[in-house]
C-alpha cells in the first residue's frame, strides 16, 4: 500500500470517527441537561415539602386563635344563684335572675314587657317591673341600677327603629322611666345601655335561644 492509499484511509477514518465523537459530545451535554433539571426538581420538592408544613404550622395557629376568639365572645356564663338569693315572688312571674361576673342581674323577658317592636310597657310588664322595684328596694338598697336592653340578631322590618341598638336603648328607657317615675327609685341611681343584638344569653340559631336574648337586664351594682 503506497503513502497515498494510506493518506486515503487515515482521512476516511477520521471522517467515519467524527459523527462518533460529536455524538458522545450530544449524549454528555444531554445527560447534563438532566442531571440539571433532576437537582432542580429535587430543589422544587424541598421547598414545596417545607412550604407544605409552613402551611400546616399557619394552619393550627388559626385554628387556635379561632377557638380562642370563640371562648372570648361566647355568652358569658351565669353563676348559680344560693338558695338564700332565691325570689319566689319573681319566679312566679317568670323573671329569671343569677349572679353574672359578680353582680347579682334581673333578667325581665320581653314576652311580659313588650310587644314585638316597640317600645311601650305592656301592663304586666309594670306589674313585673313593680314586683323588682320592691325588691330592689328590700335587698339591695342604696346600689346603683343598671338597667340595659337587649334583643336577638333578627333585623328589625316593621318597627319605627332603625336598628336593634335603637330598640334596645328605648326599651332600657322605658323601664328605668317607670322605675323612677312610678317605683320610687332615685334617678341618679340609675344607668341606661342598650346592646342591641352583641351580648345574647345563647346563640341565635333558635327561636327558643332567640326568645332568650330578648330582654331587658337590671344589674345591680353595689357602691362601697
Amino acid at each position: 500500500m503506497n503513502t497515498m492509499n494510506i493518506r486515503r484511509l487515515a482521512l476516511v477514518g477520521f471522517a467515519l470517527c467524527l459523527p462518533l465523537a460529536s455524538a458522545c459530545v450530544s449524549t454528555r451535554q444531554h445527560q447534563s441537561a438532566i442531571d440539571e433539571k433532576d437537582a432542580e426538581i429535587r430543589k422544587l420538592r424541598e421547598e414545596r415539602a417545607m412550604l407544605k408544613g409552613q402551611m400546616q404550622d399557619l394552619r393550627a395557629s388559626l385554628d387556635s386563635t379561632r377557638g380562642e376568639l370563640a371562648d372570648a365572645s361566647a355568652p358569658r356564663a351565669e353563676e348559680p344563684v344560693r338558695e338564700e338569693q332565691r325570689f319566689p315572688e319573681l319566679d312566679k312571674m317568670g323573671i329569671d335572675y343569677g349572679m353574672k361576673n359578680g353582680h347579682m342581674t334581673i333578667s325581665i323577658p320581653n314576652s311580659i314587657t313588650f310587644a314585638s317592636g316597640q317600645a311601650a310597657l305592656s301592663n304586666e310588664g309594670k306589674q313585673a317591673i313593680q314586683g323588682v322595684a320592691k325588691l330592689l328596694k328590700q335587698q339591695y338598697p342604696g346600689s346603683e341600677y343598671w338597667v340595659e336592653g337587649h334583643t336577638d340578631s333578627d333585623p328589625i322590618k316593621k318597627s319605627k327603629f332603625d336598628s336593634n341598638r335603637a330598640l334596645s336603648v328605648e326599651r332600657a328607657l322605658a323601664v328605668q322611666k317607670f322605675l323612677v317615675e312610678e317605683c320610687g327609685v332615685e334617678d341618679d341611681d340609675c344607668v341606661v345601655a342598650g346592646h342591641g343584638q352583641y351580648d345574647p344569653r345563647a346563640p341565635n340559631d333558635s327561636d327558643k335561644n332567640k326568645a332568650k336574648n330578648r330582654r331587658v337586664e337590671i344589674v345591680v351594682h353595689k357602691r362601697s
